[in-house]
């Protein structure tokens, strides 16, 4: 598999829920970093991932390839959901948030995943303030953490 299929195939699992499939993509030292407090390794992830899935059933990461440098696929997405189910984001710090009902569409963001022997090790998405754990959350009016 080339770089940008191995990447569409982690990005296909995710959106379908398909978490195993998606984890034997990546990297035994894989990270992700951007729209998160801190970077998290592949569990966590995974488990944010999930979470999201469960939170949001009707989530659609829009995502898309945008090309490839070398080992380095740049990638874009703009995440959209309705908070139908529990959020769970313990595993970031924060709390477990009960159903709002209420819709999210966070801005667009650009990243790059690196690939390296068929297996993404690293996931990293530019910074944009609409983007992200922090204003999906303000967008549902739920608290947020401060700032670090």
């Amino acid at each position: 598999m080339d770089n940008k299929a191995t990447v569409q195939s982690v990005m296909d699992a995710i959106q379908s829920g398909k978490f195993d499939a998606a984890k034997a993509l990546l990297s035994a030292d894989f990270l992700f970093s951007g729209p998160v407090p801190q970077p998290v390794n592949a569990a966590a992830w995974m488990g944010l991932s999930a979470s999201l899935l469960k939170a949001f059933p009707d989530l659609n990461y829009r995502f898309k390839i945008e090309g490839e440098q070398g080992n380095a696929v740049d990638v874009s997405a703009q995440l959209t959901g309705t908070h139908h189910g529990d959020l769970d984001l313990t595993a970031l710090g924060m709390s477990v948030f009960p159903p709002t009902h209420k819709s999210f569409s966070a801005a667009s963001v650009r990243g790059k995943a690196t690939v390296s022997d068929g297996k993404v090790v690293s996931w990293a998405t530019e910074p944009n303030e609409g983007a992200g754990v922090i204003a999906i959350l303000k967008q549902l009016g739920l608290p947020t953490p401060p700032p670090m």
